[in-house]
Formats: structure tokens, C-alpha cells, sequence
């Protein structure tokens, strides 16, 4: 009886190796498919990086229904590249509100990032396509994440829940389900 056990302990332990390299490999696409947000602070003072995050709140605000409303990579560059002017404003506002004077600046180019995780995809370093609003002088530490798609903001349209799944968990249960 303790050989059986032993068996079968080793063949589903070999099963579910197998199984486990069978899974298909998710893809991450190339930087060209993603357009970046890089929010610049005006210096590395306090008040400074403070009201980064201000001007971050107000655009992903202003930006979710943007994004959202996009099936592709170009019709975001284009809502994007209309939007500008409203970029622009939103991050004043959001200055003014806390008693910055210094204006904003926002515009599309291709800018170097380094590797980053997002919502459980990481993206490479190498030069994106970027949404870069830039606070007063814009030389501070910056905040960014990605815009289209967007992953910095689907934490926010889907109310802030966070579903974990394990696969393992799943192969487990189908196997003794069937």
C-alpha cells in the first residue's frame, strides 16, 4: 500500500510538471504597442513631488474615459494628440488647487523607460511612444505608468478589486473534477 501511495504521489507530481509546461506562455507585446505616461515633478522638493501626485490623481481622471474609449493603439495617439490642450489644464488646475503658480506641459514623443511591471505585465526597457506632462521646470523625480493600454487605470475603472488566481490551484481542481 505504501508503494502504491508513493506511485502515485510521483506520477502526479509528474502529471502536473507536465501539465504545468504545457500552459501556454503569455505574450508580452513590443514597446510599439503601448503608449506610456510619465508625469515630471518640477524639482525633488517636497512640496514639489507632493503635488506630482496631485497632478496624477487629475489625470487619471481626466485620461480614463480617453483611453477607455479607444479600440487601438492610433485612435489613442489621436484622442491623445487632441487632448492635449485639456491635458494641460487639468494638471493646472490641479497645481492651482494647491497653490502651485508654475504651469504644465504635455505632449506625445518617443522616450526611453526602464523595465517595469504593470497588472502583472512587464514591459522591457526600451524607447515607447509617451504621454510626458511635464510640472514647471519638469527636472524631479517622475511618476508613470501606461496609458494605452490602459493598465495604470484599470485598477480604478474596475472599482479597485483585485482577483488572484492561482493556475496550479486550477489544474488541481479539474483534474479532480473530471
Amino acid at each position: 500500500m505504501k508503494k502504491c501511495c508513493i506511485l502515485f504521489a510521483f506520477l502526479f507530481i509528474l502529471f502536473m510538471a507536465a501539465a504545468l509546461t504545457a500552459l501556454p506562455r503569455e505574450q508580452t507585446p513590443p514597446p510599439s504597442a503601448y503608449i506610456r505616461l510619465h508625469v515630471r515633478a518640477n524639482s525633488d522638493g517636497d512640496a514639489d513631488q507632493a503635488v506630482k501626485y496631485a497632478v496624477k490623481d487629475a489625470l487619471v481622471d481626466y485620461l480614463m474615459p480617453v483611453a477607455a474609449s479607444c479600440g487601438s493603439k492610433e485612435e489613442a495617439q489621436a484622442a491623445l494628440s487632441g487632448a492635449l490642450g485639456g491635458i494641460e489644464a487639468a494638471a493646472e488646475r490641479a497645481l492651482a488647487e494647491q497653490g502651485f503658480t508654475y504651469g504644465a506641459r504635455a505632449s506625445l514623443r518617443k522616450e526611453q523607460f526602464p523595465a517595469r511591471v504593470y497588472e502583472g505585465v512587464t514591459l522591457p526597457a526600451g524607447v515607447y511612444d509617451a504621454l510626458i506632462v511635464e510640472l514647471g521646470a519638469g527636472e524631479g523625480a517622475n511618476w508613470w505608468c501606461v496609458v494605452y493600454p490602459p493598465l495604470c487605470f484599470s485598477g480604478a475603472a474596475a472599482g479597485g478589486g483585485v482577483q488572484l488566481r492561482s493556475r496550479l490551484l486550477d489544474i488541481i481542481r479539474d483534474f479532480f473534477a473530471g
